[in-house]
C-alpha cells in the first residue's frame, strides 16, 4: 500500500514536466552511479537540458526546476533489457509482425550468407513491448538477430536502441554468428563445418577468393560489410554455449584479431581464465543451471560468479525473451544470489553491455554530461519485490504506463451496469 501511495504521488509530481527538458534536482537519494564512483548515498543529482549535470551533497535547485525528494531510494541508470528483438517482433506466432531472422534462399536449400542484413532498419519504435519494458527501468536493449531456414551462422547486424520512442539506433552496428548445436542446420550438421564456413568468409572478405569465383559466399556488399569487423573492427557477438566450442572461438578469433563478445556461455566459466585474459565479456542467463541439451552439460548457477572472480566482464541477457525483458533485474538477482558481488550485478546490466556495444558515452552511468536516463526505485533494483518509481529519459519523466497498466485498470474497472469490455478506464 505504501509503495503504491508513493508511485501515485511521484507519477504525479513529475506529469507536468513530461512534455519538456525541464531541469530536475533528485535530492537525498542513494546513487549507484555505475562509474568509478560506485554508490553515493545521501546524495543529490542535478539535471538540465536532458544531461546529469551535477552530482553531489546539498546541490541547489536552479529557478523554476523540478525536486523529487527520494528520501534515501536507490536511483540507477535505465537498464539493459539484454539481447533481445524489442521493436522488431509483436506477436511471435503472426509472421507479419517478426521482422528478426531472414530466410532468403529457404526454398532453394542453398546457404545465403548476409552479413550485411541489418534489422534495426525494421525497428517499430512504436511497439507496445516498449512501454512495457519501460516502466520497468528498461531504458535500452541491443537488437538480435535470430537465424531462420535458408540462412547462416552469420546472421546479421543488430544495434542498440533507446526506449525513448525515438527511430533510430545508437552506437555502431554489431554482427551476430551463431555457433554449436543451433548452427548445424546451418553448416552441413558438423561443428567442424562451421569454422570452415567462417575462414572462408575472411579470405572473400580480405580478397583472397576471387568474387566471381564459383563458390564465393558473400556479395559485395557482404565483403564490405565483414571487412569492417575484422583486424580490432566491431564487436561480433558469437552465440555458443559448449566449453570445447568456446575453446576453438577464442583460438579462431585470436588468429583473425576480432572483437568478440559471448551470448549465452552456458559452459563459460570453464574456461573463465582464458575469456579474462582475451579480455571477452560474457552475456549469460544466471538461470540456466540444468544441462538442458549436450552443449550446456557443464551449466552452473555460478557462472556469472565463477567468471567474474576471474577478470571476467559479465553481462544478462535471456536471449531473445522481448516480452520478458523487464525480468532480465531478475537475473542479475540471481547471480548475486549465487555469489556475484551486488555491483557487479548492476553493472552487468548497465557499464559492462554500454562498455561492449559501444555507447559507453551515451547509456550505462551516471556520470556529469551523461544523458539523463535514470531511474528511481522503491528498494534494491535487483530485488523484484521492487518497482519502478518513476523513469526519465534525456531529463523527461515519461509516463509510467503501458498496454499491461491499461489493460489491469480497465478490467478492475467498477461495476457499471455494462459488459466488462465496455466501460473506458478512469484516467
Amino acid at each position: 500500500m505504501r509503495r503504491s501511495a508513493l508511485l501515485l504521488a511521484l507519477i504525479g509530481a513529475c506529469a507536468s514536466f513530461a512534455a519538456s527538458a525541464q531541469n530536475v534536482l533528485i535530492r537525498n537519494a542513494t546513487v549507484h552511479t555505475a562509474t568509478a564512483q560506485g554508490s553515493l548515498e545521501q546524495t543529490d543529482v542535478l539535471v538540465g537540458n536532458g544531461v546529469v549535470r551535477a552530482i553531489g551533497k546539498g546541490l541547489s535547485a536552479p529557478a523554476g526546476a523540478q525536486v523529487i525528494e527520494a528520501e534515501g531510494r536507490p536511483l540507477t541508470p535505465t537498464l539493459f533489457g539484454g539481447i533481445s528483438e524489442i521493436g522488431l517482433e509483436e506477436v511471435s506466432g503472426e509472421k507479419s509482425t517478426v521482422d528478426q531472422t531472414m530466410a532468403l534462399g529457404a526454398d532453394t536449400k542453398e546457404m545465403t550468407v548476409r552479413p550485411e542484413f541489418d534489422v534495426t532498419l525494421a525497428y517499430n519504435p512504436d511497439s507496445v513491448l516498449i512501454p512495457v519494458a519501460r516502466i520497468e527501468g528498461i531504458g535500452w536493449t541491443l537488437l538480435g538477430v535470430g537465424t531462420a531456414t535458408g540462412g547462416s551462422i552469420v546472421a546479421g547486424q543488430g544495434g542498440v536502441e533507446r526506449l525513448d520512442g525515438g527511430p533510430d539506433p545508437v552506437g555502431p552496428r554489431v554482427l551476430f554468428v551463431r555457433l554449436g548445436k543451433d548452427g548445424l542446420g546451418l553448416s552441413g550438421s558438423s561443428r567442424a563445418a562451421q569454422w570452415m564456413i567462417l575462414d572462408q568468409l575472411i579470405d572473400e572478405a580480405r580478397g583472397r577468393i576471387a568474387p566471381g569465383h564459383h563458390a564465393a559466399l558473400l556479395t559485395p556488399a557482404g565483403r564490405s560489410t565483414l571487412l569492417k569487423y575484422l583486424d580490432g573492427g566491431g564487436r561480433i557477438v558469437f552465440g555458443v554455449d559448449r566449453a570445447a566450442d568456446i575453446r576453438q572461438l577464442l583460438r579462431w578469433s585470436a588468429r583473425h584479431r576480432l572483437r568478440i563478445a559471448i551470448a549465452g556461455g552456458g559452459e563459460a566459466w570453464r574456461l573463465a581464465p582464458q575469456l579474462a585474459a582475451a579480455k571477452v565479456p560474457v552475456f549469460v542467463n544466471p538461470l540456466s543451471n540444468l544441462p538442458s541439451d549436450f552443449d550446456q552439460v557443464g551449466a552452473s548457477m555460478e557462472n556469472a560468479a565463477r567468471l567474474r572472480a576471474a577478470g571476467v566482464a559479465v553481462g544478462f541477457s535471456e536471449g531473445g525473451a522481448s516480452h520478458n525483458a523487464r525480468k532480465v533485474r531478475q537475473l542479475a538477482g540471481n547471480a548475486v544470489a549465487a555469489g556475484l558481488p551486488w555491483a557487479d550485478g548492476l553493472a552487468g546490466l548497465t557499464r559492462v553491455p554500454a562498455e561492449a556495444f559501444g555507447v559507453a558515452g551515451q547509456v550505462g552511468a551516471i556520470a556529469p554530461g551523461q544523458r539523463a536516463d535514470l531511474v528511481l526505485w522503491s528498494g534494491d533494483p535487483l530485488d523484484v519485490a521492487h518497482v519502478a518509481l518513476q523513469v526519465w529519459m534525456d531529463g523527461r519523466a515519461i509516463e509510467m504506463r503501458s498496454r499491461q497498466t491499461e489493460l489491469r485498470d480497465r478490467y478492475l474497472h467498477g461495476d457499471t451496469g455494462l459488459p466488462r469490455a465496455y466501460p473506458a478506464p478512469a484516467r
